[in-house]
């Protein structure tokens, strides 16, 4: 009943069609409400285009990743760029997510 995790992904093979797909838009709409009624945080993978990032955002999707957000960068970029921002704070969020 109780997996030992607390992050769900949303594979980028449910994304890449967003919003267009409504198939898709139910699939991970259900992900996100079901990863939030186990107190699960949600990451979804591979957005790449505004309508993915407004869809997901809309459905409350806590974590975005891909390339809109950010090309993959190296270790040392990633420590340069959080290290001036405060802590899990909802500015830092927003930055992520690009809210």
């Amino acid at each position: 009943k109780r997996l030992p995790i607390n992050k769900l992904k949303i594979d980028r093979a449910f994304v890449k069609d967003l919003p267009h797909s409504a198939d898709d838009l139910a699939i991970a709409q259900a992900i996100i409400s079901l990863s939030h009624s186990l107190e699960l945080t949600v990451v979804a993978e591979g957005i790449e285009t505004d309508q993915q990032r407004h869809a997901l955002v809309a459905h409350k999707c806590d974590y975005l990743q891909g390339f809109l957000i950010s090309r993959p960068v190296s270790a040392q970029d990633v420590v340069a760029f959080f290290g001036d921002r405060p802590r899990g704070g909802r500015a830092t969020r927003r930055a992520i997510i690009g809210a």
